[in-house]
């Protein structure tokens, strides 16, 4: 059960008590679509974040045994440039340890970002275009952006699937936060990315915030105009779109 749930635009806010409550609750609700949209399709498409954000609904996830994971065509959201695809900071190598592995979904498409960008660009915009995303489970950047459409390199109208973008310091600074680099300058400068449109266009999107750091750009969601200066803000147009947060993210008590 929810703490508390409004909605803001278009967009239904769900609190929770705890991280673990608030990962199980989500899971729940994307499990649920997940079988109810198989009753009618052969394949579903789902894209997912990967970040420490997502582990309690991961857990939670994998713990449905009743999910069909192998009528699941899975791809991800975001990757860093100048990285092996096996370092244990790459997005995709995150999925595979704490998702893909378990589950094993019926195809997984990971970018790869250590060779041709250009190429890898084509490659995996193509992919997303096969077919419409059915479900995208994502989060929120403590500067408000989503993957790595951060509020410089942000745009709502771009037209582009796929594309490179430089990271802010705010966004460099968040995966030093999160434990997954040591320091600032090992943080790489430059990734892929989807964009707010390919990202935008998941039939439906459950979004997954906890945690204090993110309380700022929460409000920003709540109460801000709907600006690439702080990206999350255009979740509020989506019209199947749930953002779960925590008291810690919420900024209640």
């Amino acid at each position: 059960m929810s703490k508390l749930e409004e909605q803001v635009g278009n967009l239904v806010v769900q609190v929770y008590e705890s991280r673990a409550d608030l990962g199980k609750a989500a899971a729940l609700q994307v499990s649920a679509k997940i079988k109810e949209l198989l009753k009618n399709k052969e394949t579903i498409r789902m894209v997912f974040a990967a970040a420490p954000s997502q582990s309690e609904f991961f857990d939670a996830l994998k713990e449905d045994a009743s999910i069909d994971w192998s009528r699941v065509i899975a791809f991800h959201m975001d990757e860093y440039i100048g990285l092996e695809p096996s370092a244990p900071q790459s997005f995709g190598e995150f999925l595979k340890h704490h998702l893909f592995d378990e589950v094993k979904p019926g195809k997984v498409h990971l970018m790869d970002s250590s060779g041709n960008v250009n190429d890898e660009l084509t490659r995996y915009g193509n992919l997303m275009k096969e077919e419409p995303i059915d479900i995208i489970c994502l989060g929120i950047g403590e500067n408000g952006h989503l993957a790595f459409n951060d509020p410089p390199v942000a745009d709502f109208n771009d037209p582009e699937v796929i594309k490179i973008v430089e990271l802010d310091e705010v966004c460099r600074q968040q995966q030093v936060n999160d434990g997954c680099f040591l320091n600032f300058d090992a943080v790489p400068t430059h990734a892929i990315t989807l964009t707010i449109p390919a990202l935008m266009s998941g039939e439906y999107l459950y979004c997954i915030v906890p945690g204090p750091t993110k309380r700022q750009a929460v409000r920003g969601v709540f109460e801000g105009p709907i600006s690439t200066d702080n990206p999350a803000t255009i979740l509020r147009r989506h019209p199947n779109c749930i953002l779960y947060l925590d008291k810690d993210s919420y900024g209640g008590s």
